[in-house]
């Protein structure tokens, strides 16, 4: 009731049911909707979606404008007062306003995360009262409480309207389930497909399991737990023994397993390790309280003895991103204790990997379904996702379903919580009566394309230099550009490539990325010392026509759907090839593996050009590709691109690529100019024709 009158109303309110009943009415009409996703402030990764609806196509995403990108607040819990204007803007260009959404749609169900949070602190008290504390337990940042329960009025004054807005509070865990549903490859035919959703926590548990057969999703599971927590696990863990902060340590951590022992027969911590997990007989999965203490306190004092004697002592929140605290595998040869931090590392993904293949093999014996999507936080650890694939082989299958079968997998580009704004509008759109809409083939719908008047704005700087070097409309004109993108990777630069829209989602697939030479085993130091100035345990990635992936590195049956749709977002790591391991050591990780991007022609034309030209002069169609940001979100705005070149002096160039195709060049200017892109430019001029534009 009190959340009702503060304009929050539940999927199963009288408002609820009235406004999904207007939309089938205009569906049937043959109306277009527009729904808004938001992601309100207090929880990580605010944000908005807009999609469009319509009786013929179904959902159609038009942007996911992720907070962070325009605030420069990685994982900002704030209220999305940028984003909501870029997208005021896109439907001001569509020729409509703000005013025409017809519906907004919250990614928590806010009543439900009050009343598991409220339980949750009931079930393990006395100890859980001490979480009363922090202002960030449990996935909410109780800061934004406030700013959270006023967002209808505050959405209200910014849209321009006199009554506050009205918003539906949808499933969290049902929000990932759906729209990763909806957008993956595989087909309405009958069979069964299963979906896990792994979070650090939902709204009513950190564990929900799905299933849908023709088109229809029923939830067979939640573990009604926060604690009880995968997500939680790898967090706690990462950060107190790698030294970064919660949502920075999970990715550096699983780069860092890679150095060290994964082997469960010889690692001297996994057995003992393993034990924090409790795996029973189900699907059930439960943290052993006798050694794990983050569900009272998950920051200060998050392990008990137990787990101090396998681990040593977490470090406290006071040193985390201490140079002297944090994990360097540079250290290796002389700090005997990386050695033993870097098997700790290993034991912890070993175990992690564990506990989601017991999830995921008692899903697959109850559904009898061999296709699988993975959704939630949990599914951007790529390495565990490629050991599903490893594990449910056509052996397992015969064993336990009794058929010829292998498992097929797929994880959307935006698994995490950038990501469910758009399943908020996905899901109602469903429950509208709408089609389930088109697979999804890539993720370019971040904010809007640059102007070429933002890009010519944003050059005129006293240290940086630039010019206009051509267009990408044409054929001759995009094959130009990325000719001249190749000449100088292959003679050793780095550049950073922007165009339109930016991808949504923490990984950048070529519109907002920094390119480099693979076959250069100088290049991961390169670009980690004096382009990124990141960890060194932090790997490359290869981005990939699908002809070069599939010639360096082993690409598996089951992520196969849909032309190898699995591996175009970076979700998916795969073992290279024994030859490859030579010929691409930038991109080739410690453990032999690469999270890999496959790029297609129709969906990014010009990086696809760059990597045919590429492959003429290194003999291999294939790129070093690391998002275009410094210490910071993936660039966003054309002054956010800028300000990324003056910040890392090892980027030779920035190719900025505007709406009506202008590409304009910008490099160090002043005293910083090194001349080295001028050169590469003047040399190639001399023998190239380049179509400029209007």
């Amino acid at each position: 009731m009190l959340f009702s009158r503060a304009g929050f109303h539940r999927l199963g309110s009288r408002f609820a049911r009235k406004r999904l009943a207007q939309a089938r009415k205009k569906l049937a009409r043959g109306e277009t909707i527009y729904l808004a996703g938001l992601g309100a402030p207090g929880t990580h990764n605010s944000g908005v979606a807009l999609v469009e609806v319509t009786r013929e196509n179904g959902p159609r995403l038009i942007l996911n404008n992720e907070e962070e990108r325009f605030s420069g607040h990685k994982h900002t819990t704030e209220y999305p007062q940028a984003s909501i204007d870029a997208m005021v803007s896109a439907l001001k260009q569509m020729g409509s306003d703000g005013r025409d959404i017809f519906a907004w749609l919250t990614t928590w169900d806010y009543p439900a995360l009050a009343g598991t949070l409220a339980r949750t602190l009931l079930e393990e008290a006395p100890q859980s009262f001490r979480l009363a504390r922090f202002t960030e337990a449990a996935g909410f940042d109780g800061r934004r409480l406030d700013q959270m329960t006023r967002t209808p009025k505050i959405l209200a004054r910014q849209l321009g309207l006199s009554k506050r807005v009205p918003l539906i509070t949808m499933p969290h865990h049902d929000n990932h389930a759906w729209f990763s549903y909806a957008a993956s490859p595989f087909a309405d035919d009958g069979e069964a497909t299963a979906i896990a959703v792994l979070d650090g926590t939902g709204d009513r548990g950190s564990i929900s399991l799905y299933v849908v057969r023709n088109g229809e999703m029923r939830k067979i599971y939640c573990n009604d737990s926060m604690f009880d927590s995968l997500g939680a696990f790898y967090s706690v863990i990462s950060s107190t023994q790698g030294g970064w902060t919660w949502l920075s340590s999970e990715g550096r951590y699983m780069g860092a397993a890679a150095w060290g022992d994964m082997d469960r027969a010889t690692n001297p911590y996994y057995r003992r390790l393993k034990q924090v997990l409790q795996f029973s007989a189900g699907r059930e999965i439960r943290l052993n309280r006798a050694m794990a203490n983050w569900y009272a306190d998950p920051f200060e004092h998050p392990y008990k003895k137990p787990l101090i004697d396998i681990l040593g002592e977490p470090l406290k929140p006071s040193q985390l991103w201490n140079p002297d605290a944090v994990l360097r595998v540079e250290e290796i040869e002389h700090r005997p204790e990386t050695r033993e931090r870097l098997d700790k590392a290993a034991a912890t993904q070993m175990v992690f990997e564990d506990a989601i293949i017991h999830v995921v093999d008692r899903l697959l014996r109850a559904t009898g379904a061999h296709r699988l999507v993975l959704t939630g936080g949990v599914a951007l650890n790529a390495v565990g996702n490629m050991r599903l694939l490893e594990h449910f082989d056509e052996a397992w299958f015969a064993e336990y379903q009794k058929r010829k079968a292998r498992l097929h997998l797929w994880v959307p580009p935006v698994p995490g919580d950038a990501g469910v704004t758009i399943g908020a509008a996905w899901l109602f759109a469903h429950l509208m009566g709408a089609p389930r809409g088109a697979p999804m083939r890539h993720a370019f719908y971040c904010g809007l394309p640059p102007s070429r008047e933002e890009i010519e704005t944003a050059v005129r700087s006293d240290d940086t230099a630039s010019t206009v070097i051509g267009e990408v409309l044409t054929q001759e004109g995009r094959d130009g550009i990325a000719d001249l993108m190749a000449t100088i990777v292959a003679d050793g630069g780095v550049i950073a490539l922007y165009q339109g829209s930016a991808e949504t989602g923490p990984r950048a697939l070529g519109h907002r990325s920094i390119l480099a030479n693979p076959c250069d085993g100088g290049v991961r130091e390169l670009l980690n010392a004096r382009v990124k100035y990141r960890e060194a345990i932090r790997p490359l990635a290869p981005m990939a026509t699908l002809e070069a992936a599939q010639e360096h590195f082993e690409l598996h049956e089951g992520a196969s759907d849909d032309d190898y749709n699995a591996y175009n977002y970076m979700v998916l790591t795969a073992q290279a090839k024994q030859h490859a391991r030579g010929k691409i050591p930038a991109v080739v990780h410690a453990d032999g593996t690469g999270r890999i991007q496959i790029v297609r022609e129709d969906d990014d034309p010009l990086t696809y050009a760059y990597l045919k030209a590429l492959g003429r002069r290194i003999g291999v169609e294939m790129s070093v590709n690391t998002s275009f940001n410094v210490a910071g979100p993936i660039a966003q705005t054309p002054e956010q691109a800028i300000a990324t070149l003056g910040r890392s002096k090892g980027l030779d160039a920035v190719f900025m690529v505007a709406g009506d195709g202008a590409v304009t060049a910008a490099w160090h200017g002043g005293e910083r100019d090194s001349g080295r892109f001028r050169d590469w430019y003047v040399r190639w001029k001399a023998t190239h024709s380049i179509s400029m534009p209007g």
